[in-house]
């Protein structure tokens, strides 16, 4: 066995065996593939095979379509037959509400190029008499996937990574992790056959690897706990059955008729596919348990846990009822075996938190689905540098230290239930709730606030005044839902009048020493600002795309607090600290803390902001205290409101005059209060997190996670004054050498009257062709119209190009607007007082 690799691939299943296969077909000579059994013996051998296009995500429907195209091209490539059965996939739908959704997936569907077909019940029954349509309102077909043999298109990976150089050793289990400055060492124990069970031998081995790839499914929490970090990917149970052969679908399929799509009653909660003249049924049922949240235990193997069938009847009689035919099959087979999940349901793909050349692809629920997608952009990631389209929605650090073996248990037995759920874009779930609050919260419900979850941390969307408000499950909407008047009602509210937001969520740093200048200097693309003072400044990836968004604020000449996306804290921090560890010689001694759970953030805008404060100021010259001359817009000082010492920073993502005023944690209450009573002479009102999305629309203000990302430059994103082109930076010459291929811009959009777009939307020239797609959507208060953000081929940027945009099924005008459409000479921000 080797002992010296460029990449170490640790896991046999589909997942790894495609990761190893892209690695080398990237073009990595020496790579090696570790699997502690036999390939495919986890969840692979059970799974059903089903290779879904249907997702909401960017990322991760580029990931699926990936796959489903490459494992059409692996016979030819290896000689061996994957077992691809390209039936297509209908998803029918009960309500109009599930058809809305299928609208908002299509559209988002354009966008990554992924083909679709509306059918009526009509239509279904034409094409499928086995199915019951009368109860239907319609379906969306993809014709294009199905159903594919796991263990098969598992073995061809495999197959075509050994072609390519790629070697694989089964029976070895690793045991350790040791990074050595420059490589792993990774221990491995040889497994031997033993009375049925595998066990450990006598025989051990260390392979140096420049870059290990993690892919051990199921044994994800061992891996963890070997590599010393904590993960959310943790097993839950989930049944299927096999029904012996429907004597009516024996008798189609003898007709000469096709194989039925693969079949999806998403209100039903299960999928169907033939097999053999039968059925394979797979619910998603409730109260499916997590398992082994502390590791597969030495016995499990290629095993399945006991049935549970009462759990999955409801699901079971809905499948009749859709299949009447179905209640003359009998059972042949059933299983219940381990499947992996996260909190949100997508994997964990990316470099592992706080290691070097670590990377893990862990927690899949659709691990089929996703093998060739995963294994071809975590290539590019390992390869190049980044992936071609964003991969943040999947990275590890999205769930930061906080999260426990609790929380991913109750939140992962949660995504599994919601799969086939209705995935409201505004969608909140509730599991394991609220668990992160700042000191305001009671305040804040008790007024009527309807929370979101921000990286645990629990944040107003809105608020119903008068009632004392829960987490909202009944307002969700593909449209406008409930919500919708209060949010528009707190957006014009921050235009006439003043909000209060609650941006506690803010990641928060403090940067310091000697060496924290030059670094901040190197690591950001804009010039520094003054003591006092603040700028917007991005930090960029190696390739030279957008990685993080910071607000700095200089407090002395060697220190500075750091203000970036509340989401992403931890993904931040990772990249942060890794590359002061990485520069620190060169520039000094440079001090870091994350002080995000010690300070609260109120942001207080709108045009009687000013007066709201000079109620509660205590300065020697109150009258001055927050002028431009004293404080000007951009800049940062420490003033005192009432007893409560504040770093209050002029500045207001709604593009209204205000501040953001950073406090003690522990004096939130009092600072809320406060500011409540001076401001209730002037109209103030909370507003939430959705109010705030709209109005920083109107501003073209981007945002991280939807405009900027790390598949586009901040030249792309038409922030151009914020880099300094003067100066060296990280990224700056891949910045440039990748030039300008798209334009963010923001449109008006002439929608329904009842809808908006939710940032998901493909755009249209006049012609027909695609061109771009929305990142962001919303409503404006300001022009009483739909708003949204996206990017568009350069020749098409210029406002006043008149574009389409498809929502709800249908092409609707829209038109690009000069950047900042409300207040551009940004009068309003700087007004004086």
């Amino acid at each position: 066995m080797k002992t010296h690799v460029k990449a170490l691939v640790v896991g046999g299943g589909a997942v790894g065996t495609g990761i190893a296969y892209h690695l080398a077909k990237a073009g990595w000579a020496d790579v090696m593939l570790l699997e502690r059994d036999e390939l495919t013996s986890g969840s692979t051998w059970h799974a059903a095979g089903l290779l879904p296009l249907f997702n909401m995500g960017y990322a991760t429907s580029h990931i699926h379509a990936y796959s489903v195209e490459f494992y059409k091209t692996l016979e030819a490539e290896t000689g061996l037959n994957p077992g691809f059965s390209v039936v297509g996939n209908l998803r029918m739908a009960q309500t109009d509400d599930r058809m809305d959704e299928y609208a908002l997936y299509a559209a988002t569907a354009e966008t990554v190029g992924i083909p679709h077909e509306w059918l009526t019940p009509a239509q279904i029954r034409e094409r499928y008499p086995l199915v019951r349509t009368e109860d239907l309102k319609g379906a969306i077909l993809h014709p294009t996937d199905g159903y594919i043999n796991p263990a098969d298109v598992t073995m061809a990976m495999a197959k075509g990574a050994r072609q390519r150089g790629v070697t694989i050793e089964r029976k070895w289990q690793v045991d350790g992790y040791e990074w050595a400055a420059d490589h792993w060492k990774v221990t491995v124990t040889k497994m031997a056959e033993r009375g049925g069970n595998l066990v450990p031998t006598e025989e051990t081995a260390v392979i140096h690897a420049e870059h290990v790839v993690t892919a051990t499914g199921n044994h994800a929490p061992r891996t963890a706990r070997l590599l010393g970090i904590k993960t959310p990917a943790i097993v839950v149970e989930h049944q299927y059955i096999v029904t012996e052969p429907d004597p009516a679908l024996v008798e189609w399929r003898a007709a000469g008729n096709p194989q039925h799509p693969v079949l999806r009653d998403a209100d039903a909660k299960w999928y169907v596919r033939e097999e053999r003249g039968g059925w394979i049924l797979g619910p998603y049922e409730q109260n499916a348990p997590a398992r082994f949240p502390y590791g597969v235990p030495d016995s499990f193997r290629a095993d399945l846990f006991p049935l549970d069938l009462e759990r999955i009847e409801a699901e079971y009689m809905s499948f009749i009822h859709r299949i009447p035919s179905s209640e003359n099959a009998g059972l042949k087979d059933d299983f219940n075996g381990p499947i992996c999940y996260t909190p949100d349901g997508n994997p964990l793909v990316g470099p592992a938190p706080g290691l070097r050349n670590m990377w893990l692809a862990e927690g899949f629920s659709f691990g089929i689905t996703a093998a060739g997608g995963t294994g071809h952009y975590l290539a590019q990631m390992m390869v190049e540098g980044e992936a071609e389209i964003d991969m943040a929605s999947l990275d590890p650090k999205r769930f930061g230290s906080w999260v426990t073996t609790e929380y991913a248990c109750r939140k992962n037995e949660e995504a599994y239930d919601h799969v086939f759920i209705l995935h409201h874009p505004d969608e909140e779930r509730p599991a394991a709730r609220p668990l992160k609050t700042a000191p305001c919260y009671d305040r804040m419900k008790a007024a009527g606030a309807q929370f979101g979850c921000v990286n645990g941390w629990e944040r107003p969307n809105y608020f119903v005044p008068g009632a004392e408000a829960d987490f909202d499950l009944t307002s969700r909407s593909f449209r406008r839902g409930k919500w919708w008047q209060h949010a528009a009602d707190e957006a014009r509210a921050v235009r006439e009048t003043a909000g209060l937001i609650d941006a506690t969520a803010f990641a928060k740093h403090r940067i310091s020493g000697p060496g924290a200048a030059g670094f901040l200097d190197w690591f950001t693309t804009n010039r520094l600002p003054k003591v006092g003072r603040i700028n917007l400044t991005y930090a960029l990836t190696e390739v030279g795309t957008t990685r993080t968004e910071y607000t700095i604020v200089r407090l002395a000449e060697d220190d500075f607090y750091l203000i970036s996306a509340g989401a992403w804290e931890a993904y931040d921090e990772d990249y942060l600290y890794k590359a002061i560890a990485d520069t620190e010689a060169r520039f000094g001694r440079i001090d870091r803390q994350n002080v995000t759970g010690r300070t609260g953030v109120f942001a207080l805008a709108g045009p009687n902001s000013r007066a709201i404060l000079s109620e509660l100021i205590r300065d020697a010259e109150p009258a001055t205290a927050l002028s431009n001359r004293r404080f000007p817009w951009l800049s940062q000082r420490d003033i005192e409101l009432l007893m409560c010492p504040v770093n209050a920073i002029r500045v207001a993502y709604t593009g209204e005059l205000g501040w953001e005023l950073h406090h003690p944690m522990e004096m939130q209450n009092y600072l809320f209060d406060r500011l409540m009573e001076a401001g209730e002479a002037h109209g103030l009102r909370l507003v939430g997190a959705r109010a705030q999305n709209w109005l920083r629309q109107e501003k073209s203000y981007r945002a991280f996670g939807t405009e900027l990302g790390r598949d586009a430059t901040p030249l792309e994103a038409g922030l151009d004054r914020f880099v300094d082109l003067s100066k060296d930076f990280l990224g700056k010459a891949a910045m440039q050498e990748i030039g300008i291929r798209s334009r963010c811009v923001t449109l008006l959009v002439d929608g329904p009257g009842d809808a908006d777009p939710w940032g998901r939307e493909a755009l249209y020239a006049p012609d027909g062709s695609r061109v771009g797609r929305l990142t962001s959507g919303g409503y404006s208060v300001v022009f009483g119209k739909s708003i949204g953000m996206g990017y568009v081929r350069p020749d098409l940027a210029e406002p006043g190009t008149r574009l389409k945009v498809r929502m709800q099924r249908a092409l609707w005008d829209a038109e690009i607007v000069e950047d900042s459409p409300h207040d551009p000479r940004q009068e309003r921000l700087r007004v004086d007082g």
